[in-house]
């Protein structure tokens, strides 16, 4: 079962968002809340925060929020350029998504994928908001082990599945993401794989 936290703004969205996933036998809503800080220690027991109709404002308090996965409903370009600096894993689909395509987030995101339209991650690896860190210098080069995890990493695997697929534990998976990290100045997974796109070192 995947416990879901959902959080919005008024009353009415909150119970239309509760009634859409009603239906789906694997999901439960376990919680409401009207804002992130609202919300509290409600997040520790939801496996997804179902986050609808945010704004900026409230984005920028999210960047390292939180312990479950975010998944954020929402039209707004600027929450999707605040959403991409959020250091956990995280998701962002039209405020006007229907259940199938709520559920398949949530199903995603449970299993540790990031979850964006194809155009809106184009949109976010091209943005000005990822440039914090300097990619347009030398960099050290990366091992063929590193540049495996990167691959599989841009792939959106998680890093139970990084260390499936490559026959290693997950502790070894952290290390080669701490040295990935250092080698490109990267502080977080996306900023990572927007580095090691702009570099070509993941192949598209």
């Amino acid at each position: 079962m995947i416990n879901v936290l959902v959080v919005a703004p008024n009353l009415p969205l909150r119970v239309g968002l509760r009634g859409l996933l009603s239906a789906v036998a694997d999901i439960s809503v376990t919680a409401e809340a009207a804002s992130l800080a609202e919300a509290g220690q409600l997040s520790a027991a939801a496996d997804v925060i179902l986050l609808a109709d945010p704004t900026v404002e409230s984005m920028r308090g999210a960047r390292d929020w939180p312990a479950a996965a975010l998944l954020v409903l929402s039209d707004d370009a600027g929450v999707a350029r605040a959403l991409a600096g959020a250091g956990g894993v995280w998701g962002m689909l039209p405020i006007s998504s229907n259940e199938e395509q709520l559920s398949a987030a949530i199903h995603a995101l449970a299993e540790g994928l990031w979850v964006a339209p194809p155009a809106l991650m184009r949109g976010l690896w091209r943005s000005p908001d990822y440039s914090a860190a300097d990619d347009s210098g030398p960099v050290e080069t990366l091992t063929g082990r590193e540049l495996e995890v990167l691959q599989l990493m841009a792939g959106g695997l998680a890093n139970k599945q990084i260390a499936a697929r490559l026959g290693i534990s997950e502790h070894t998976v952290k290390f080669h993401l701490s040295s990935i990290y250092a080698k490109l100045g990267a502080a977080s997974r996306t900023e990572a794989v927007t580095i090691g796109t702009r570099r070509g070192l993941i192949v598209l």
